[in-house]
Protein backbone atom coordinates (compact mmCIF):
# COMPACT_ATOMS: atom_id res chain seq x y z
CA UNK A 1 0.00 0.00 0.00
CA UNK A 2 1.34 3.40 -0.98
CA UNK A 3 1.68 5.65 2.09
CA UNK A 4 -0.34 8.86 2.02
CA UNK A 5 1.55 11.99 1.04
CA UNK A 6 2.42 14.37 3.87
CA UNK A 7 0.01 17.15 4.65
CA UNK A 8 0.85 20.75 4.01
CA UNK A 9 2.20 22.98 6.77
CA UNK A 10 -1.20 23.82 8.25
CA UNK A 11 -2.30 22.01 11.41
CA UNK A 12 -1.65 18.51 12.64
CA UNK A 13 -2.73 15.34 10.91
CA UNK A 14 -5.95 13.91 12.37
CA UNK A 15 -5.90 10.37 13.72
CA UNK A 16 -6.33 8.08 10.67
CA UNK A 17 -7.97 4.67 11.25
CA UNK A 18 -8.52 2.00 8.60
CA UNK A 19 -11.96 0.52 9.27
CA UNK A 20 -11.14 -2.47 7.07
CA UNK A 21 -8.48 -3.44 9.62
CA UNK A 22 -9.99 -2.11 12.86
CA UNK A 23 -13.75 -1.65 12.38
CA UNK A 24 -14.62 -1.67 16.08
CA UNK A 25 -11.85 0.77 16.98
CA UNK A 26 -13.02 2.99 14.13
CA UNK A 27 -16.51 3.12 15.69
CA UNK A 28 -15.16 3.76 19.20
CA UNK A 29 -12.73 6.53 18.18
CA UNK A 30 -15.17 8.22 15.82
CA UNK A 31 -17.98 8.17 18.38
CA UNK A 32 -15.74 9.61 21.10
CA UNK A 33 -14.53 12.40 18.83
CA UNK A 34 -18.04 13.31 17.72
CA UNK A 35 -19.35 13.40 21.28
CA UNK A 36 -16.44 15.63 22.25
CA UNK A 37 -17.49 18.16 19.61
CA UNK A 38 -15.03 17.17 16.90
CA UNK A 39 -15.45 16.68 13.18
CA UNK A 40 -14.88 13.19 11.76
CA UNK A 41 -14.07 12.24 8.18
CA UNK A 42 -16.23 9.22 7.26
CA UNK A 43 -16.66 7.00 4.21
CA UNK A 44 -20.16 6.72 2.75
CA UNK A 45 -21.82 4.87 -0.10
CA UNK A 46 -21.36 7.95 -2.29
CA UNK A 47 -18.37 10.18 -1.44
CA UNK A 48 -16.31 10.84 1.69
CA UNK A 49 -18.12 13.06 4.17
CA UNK A 50 -17.34 15.39 7.06
CA UNK A 51 -19.61 14.60 10.00
CA UNK A 52 -20.58 16.54 13.14
CA UNK A 53 -22.82 15.71 16.09
CA UNK A 54 -23.15 19.13 17.75
CA UNK A 55 -24.17 22.56 16.42
CA UNK A 56 -20.73 23.99 17.29
CA UNK A 57 -18.99 21.23 15.35
CA UNK A 58 -21.40 21.77 12.48
CA UNK A 59 -20.18 25.36 12.30
CA UNK A 60 -16.69 23.96 11.74
CA UNK A 61 -17.98 22.15 8.64
CA UNK A 62 -18.67 25.50 7.00
CA UNK A 63 -15.14 26.70 7.81
CA UNK A 64 -13.58 23.49 6.52
CA UNK A 65 -15.38 23.73 3.19
CA UNK A 66 -15.43 27.53 2.89
CA UNK A 67 -19.15 26.92 2.39
CA UNK A 68 -21.65 29.80 2.16
CA UNK A 69 -23.60 30.08 5.41
CA UNK A 70 -26.95 30.13 3.63
CA UNK A 71 -26.42 26.56 2.36
CA UNK A 72 -27.94 23.87 4.56
CA UNK A 73 -26.23 20.59 5.47
CA UNK A 74 -27.89 17.18 5.23
CA UNK A 75 -28.33 14.81 8.16
CA UNK A 76 -27.45 11.11 7.95
CA UNK A 77 -29.51 8.62 9.96
CA UNK A 78 -29.25 4.93 10.76
CA UNK A 79 -32.82 4.04 9.84
CA UNK A 80 -36.34 5.23 9.07
CA UNK A 81 -37.41 5.77 12.73
CA UNK A 82 -34.41 8.06 13.26
CA UNK A 83 -35.46 10.07 10.22
CA UNK A 84 -39.04 10.36 11.43
CA UNK A 85 -37.84 11.62 14.81
CA UNK A 86 -36.35 14.66 13.05
CA UNK A 87 -39.36 15.42 10.88
CA UNK A 88 -42.68 17.05 11.73
CA UNK A 89 -44.32 14.93 9.02
CA UNK A 90 -43.43 12.74 6.05
CA UNK A 91 -45.49 13.28 2.88
CA UNK A 92 -46.77 10.00 1.43
CA UNK A 93 -44.88 10.45 -1.83
CA UNK A 94 -41.57 10.88 -0.01
CA UNK A 95 -42.35 7.98 2.33
CA UNK A 96 -42.78 5.77 -0.74
CA UNK A 97 -39.42 6.88 -2.11
CA UNK A 98 -37.76 6.24 1.24
CA UNK A 99 -39.22 2.72 1.30
CA UNK A 100 -37.95 2.10 -2.22
CA UNK A 101 -34.49 3.67 -2.09
CA UNK A 102 -33.29 3.56 1.53
CA UNK A 103 -30.65 2.77 2.46
CA UNK A 104 -29.16 4.45 -0.57
CA UNK A 105 -28.26 7.69 -2.39
CA UNK A 106 -31.53 9.55 -1.77
CA UNK A 107 -31.85 12.66 0.40
CA UNK A 108 -35.39 13.76 1.26
CA UNK A 109 -36.15 17.29 2.44
CA UNK A 110 -38.78 17.18 5.18
CA UNK A 111 -40.44 19.74 7.48
CA UNK A 112 -38.35 19.87 10.62
CA UNK A 113 -39.70 18.81 13.99
CA UNK A 114 -39.34 21.65 16.48
CA UNK A 115 -39.01 19.19 19.38
CA UNK A 116 -36.13 17.08 18.08
CA UNK A 117 -33.35 18.63 20.16
CA UNK A 118 -30.34 20.55 18.76
CA UNK A 119 -31.12 21.66 15.23
CA UNK A 120 -28.28 20.20 13.23
CA UNK A 121 -28.63 20.46 9.48
CA UNK A 122 -28.83 24.23 9.02
CA UNK A 123 -32.32 25.33 7.96
CA UNK A 124 -34.77 26.13 10.78
CA UNK A 125 -37.86 24.90 8.92
CA UNK A 126 -36.71 21.90 6.88
CA UNK A 127 -34.08 19.19 7.11
CA UNK A 128 -32.52 17.05 4.39
CA UNK A 129 -32.22 13.45 5.59
CA UNK A 130 -30.50 10.38 4.14
CA UNK A 131 -29.95 6.79 5.25
CA UNK A 132 -26.65 5.63 3.68
CA UNK A 133 -26.11 2.19 2.17
CA UNK A 134 -22.91 1.71 4.18
CA UNK A 135 -23.12 -0.84 7.04
CA UNK A 136 -20.19 0.55 9.05
CA UNK A 137 -21.50 4.11 8.84
CA UNK A 138 -25.00 3.00 9.86
CA UNK A 139 -23.43 1.27 12.87
CA UNK A 140 -21.79 4.57 13.83
CA UNK A 141 -25.10 6.38 13.37
CA UNK A 142 -26.83 3.81 15.59
CA UNK A 143 -24.17 4.48 18.23
CA UNK A 144 -24.23 8.29 18.26
CA UNK A 145 -27.46 9.31 16.54
CA UNK A 146 -28.06 11.51 13.47
CA UNK A 147 -25.05 13.37 12.10
CA UNK A 148 -24.83 16.59 10.12
CA UNK A 149 -22.74 15.48 7.16
CA UNK A 150 -21.45 17.18 4.03
CA UNK A 151 -19.19 16.09 1.21
CA UNK A 152 -15.51 16.23 2.16
CA UNK A 153 -14.29 18.90 -0.23
CA UNK A 154 -13.77 22.61 -0.49
CA UNK A 155 -16.93 24.33 -1.69
CA UNK A 156 -17.56 23.70 -5.42
CA UNK A 157 -14.45 21.47 -5.71
CA UNK A 158 -14.56 17.72 -6.44
CA UNK A 159 -14.39 15.28 -3.53
CA UNK A 160 -11.21 13.15 -3.65
CA UNK A 161 -11.89 9.38 -3.59
CA UNK A 162 -9.36 8.48 -0.85
CA UNK A 163 -9.28 9.57 2.80
CA UNK A 164 -5.67 10.77 2.75
CA UNK A 165 -6.35 12.74 -0.44
CA UNK A 166 -9.25 14.51 1.26
CA UNK A 167 -7.05 15.54 4.18
CA UNK A 168 -4.34 16.80 1.85
CA UNK A 169 -6.77 18.70 -0.38
CA UNK A 170 -8.51 20.45 2.50
CA UNK A 171 -5.28 21.32 4.27
CA UNK A 172 -3.30 22.63 1.31
CA UNK A 173 -6.26 24.81 0.28
CA UNK A 174 -6.32 26.52 3.65
CA UNK A 175 -4.44 29.74 4.33
CA UNK A 176 -2.37 29.83 7.56
CA UNK A 177 -4.00 31.98 10.21
CA UNK A 178 -7.41 31.94 8.53
CA UNK A 179 -10.77 30.99 10.01
CA UNK A 180 -10.65 27.92 7.81
CA UNK A 181 -7.43 26.80 9.49
CA UNK A 182 -9.34 26.52 12.76
CA UNK A 183 -11.83 24.30 10.97
CA UNK A 184 -9.07 22.01 9.69
CA UNK A 185 -7.84 21.62 13.25
CA UNK A 186 -11.34 20.46 14.19
CA UNK A 187 -10.97 17.20 12.21
CA UNK A 188 -10.27 14.91 15.12
CA UNK A 189 -10.46 11.51 13.44
CA UNK A 190 -10.35 10.36 9.82
CA UNK A 191 -11.82 6.96 8.96
CA UNK A 192 -10.28 5.28 5.92
CA UNK A 193 -12.80 2.99 4.26
CA UNK A 194 -11.04 2.63 0.93
CA UNK A 195 -12.07 4.42 -2.27
CA UNK A 196 -15.42 6.22 -2.30
CA UNK A 197 -16.12 6.75 -5.97
CA UNK A 198 -19.86 7.42 -6.10
CA UNK A 199 -21.62 10.67 -6.87
CA UNK A 200 -23.52 12.92 -4.48
CA UNK A 201 -27.05 11.78 -3.63
CA UNK A 202 -30.25 12.71 -5.41
CA UNK A 203 -32.13 15.33 -3.35
CA UNK A 204 -35.92 15.61 -3.48
CA UNK A 205 -38.65 17.60 -1.75
CA UNK A 206 -42.46 17.74 -1.81
CA UNK A 207 -43.77 21.20 -2.64
CA UNK A 208 -47.22 22.43 -3.70
CA UNK A 209 -48.43 18.88 -4.19
CA UNK A 210 -45.56 17.96 -6.50
CA UNK A 211 -42.28 16.08 -6.26
CA UNK A 212 -39.39 18.48 -6.82
CA UNK A 213 -35.89 17.23 -7.67
CA UNK A 214 -33.48 19.69 -6.06
CA UNK A 215 -30.32 17.89 -7.16
CA UNK A 216 -30.06 15.10 -9.69
CA UNK A 217 -27.79 12.29 -8.53
CA UNK A 218 -27.50 8.53 -9.03
CA UNK A 219 -31.30 8.07 -8.92
CA UNK A 220 -33.29 9.31 -11.89
CA UNK A 221 -36.65 10.32 -10.44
Amino acid sequence: MTPPPPLGPVGARPKLIDLRVEPERAITEAAAALRAGGVVLVPTDTVYGLAALTPDAEADLFSLKDRPEDRSIAVLVADRPAAESLAASVPAALAELMDRHWPGPLTVVLPRSQTSGPQIGGDRDTVGIRCPDHPWLRSLLSEVGPLATTSANRHAAPTPPEAHQVLTAITTATAPGSAEEAGVAAIAVAIDGGPCTGTASTVVAWSDGKLRVIRQGPLNL
